[in-house]
C-alpha cells in the first residue's frame, strides 16, 4: 500500500502546482481535484484499499491528471507518476 501512497502523494504535489489548467478535465478547479485525492489518500493511508477502478481512473490516458498536465505543462511528470501507479496496480490488485 506504501506503493499507492506514494503514487497519490506525487498527484497532489503535481495538482497542487499554482496556475494549474483544469479545462479540459472532468475538475473544476483545484479544489474538487485535491478533495478526491486526498479523499483516496486518507481511505489507503488508513488501510482500505479502494476499488481499482476509482483509482485507475485517474491515471488513465485522457484520464482527469493527464488532461490537467498536459494543459499545464507538466505531462512528463504525469508520465512518470503514471508509471508507478501502474506498478503499484499491478502489485495491488494483479
Amino acid at each position: 500500500m506504501d506503493l499507492l501512497v506514494n503514487v497519490l502523494e506525487a498527484a497532489v504535489e503535481l495538482i497542487s502546482i499554482e496556475g494549474n489548467d483544469f479545462v479540459w478535465s472532468s475538475w473544476s478547479n483545484a479544489d474538487e481535484a485535491l478533495g478526491e485525492v486526498r479523499s483516496l489518500l486518507a481511505r489507503v493511508q488508513s488501510g482500505v484499499l479502494p476499488e481499482r477502478a476509482d483509482v485507475a481512473i485517474l491515471f488513465a490516458p485522457t484520464g482527469p491528471i493527464q488532461e490537467v498536465s498536459l494543459s499545464s505543462g507538466w505531462a512528463e511528470a504525469f508520465l512518470k507518476v503514471a508509471e508507478r501507479y501502474d506498478y503499484a496496480e499491478q502489485k495491488l490488485w494483479g
